[in-house]
């Protein structure tokens, strides 16, 4: 299954597929079960060909079970909801509860990690709007067993379904990508860019879009921690583009005859060889 807007647009990596499944795919790329990871390098390594997949015991932090669909993993954070809530904002040093915890993890944590927790990461002003937060993400627990990231080349449309189809897009081509998830719309709110972890802006979010009548793209990557990871994997200019699989359909068919054929976008693609 190839893209006609990612080969259009001459994207340097292909779009990714994610999709839910009962079975494991054989040789796919997994974290170790407890271990530290995030999900946005499942991702990355999709982008460059590899096959990655997370289920309910490997998605490598809360946040990344929380964006793939496994429910509130938040509840599971060092220090239950209320530790995530004091790390994300202010930091654990604040209430004697995440003092406790800062000791009891401090062995496990890389010195940035164990920084982070005891004086807070500081995206959000305090623990009670990250608690906010938490409340207005669109959490979800799927029922599949695994998520599975994978080239979008390799998926079988008469046997597999994608839930979300994620571009790895830089500046014009994030800007062609609005335009185009607009181009057949009467309004133009097409697309939406959240507050929200790299792993929620191509999980969560699409999911919840999916069930729209007229789906919305959500644009990503504005994580700051997920885009330190994503600069190291793959290029540091990119945001991720997630699109729901109706409107992925209704953009790869507006592709031909629209504003991808003309001479603005043919200036902006000729500046960069």
């Amino acid at each position: 299954m190839d893209s006609v807007i990612s080969i259009t647009m001459k994207m340097k990596f292909p779009p990714v597929a994610l999709l839910w499944a009962d079975d494991k795919p054989q040789e796919a790329m997994q974290f170790g079960e407890g271990k530290w990871g995030c999900v946005m390098w499942l991702i990355a390594s999709a982008a460059k060909g590899r096959t990655a997949v997370c289920d309910r015991k490997t998605f490598g932090c809360p946040g990344g079970g929380v964006g793939v669909g496994f429910g509130n993993e938040y509840k599971n954070f060092a220090g239950g909801e209320e530790g995530f809530c004091h790390f994300l904002s202010s930091g654990n040093d604040s209430w004697e509860t995440g003092r406790q915890t800062a000791e009891q993890v401090k062995p496990f944590l890389r010195k940035e990690a164990y920084d982070n927790f005891v004086h807070g990461e500081r995206y959000l002003k305090t623990p009670d709007l990250v608690r906010k937060f938490v409340e207005n993400l669109p959490i979800i627990d799927i029922a599949a067993k695994f998520v599975v990231f994978k080239p979008l080349s390799e998926v079988n449309r008469e046997k597999e379904k994608p839930e979300t189809v994620i571009f790895f897009a830089d500046p014009d081509q994030l800007s062609a990508l609005v335009v185009l998830a607009n181009y057949g719309r009467e309004d133009n709110e097409s697309v939406i860019i959240p507050f929200a972890a790299g792993c929620q802006t191509i999980g969560i979010y699409p999911y919840r879009e999916a069930k729209s009548a007229k789906p919305r793209a959500v644009a990503g990557l504005t994580d700051l921690s997920a885009r330190v990871h994503i600069n190291r994997q793959l290029a540091p200019n990119l945001m991720t583009f997630a699109v729901p699989l109706a409107l992925f359909d209704e953009m790869e068919g507006n592709v031909e005859g629209s504003f991808l054929g003309r001479h603005t976008w043919q200036t902006l693609v000729e500046a960069k060889e």
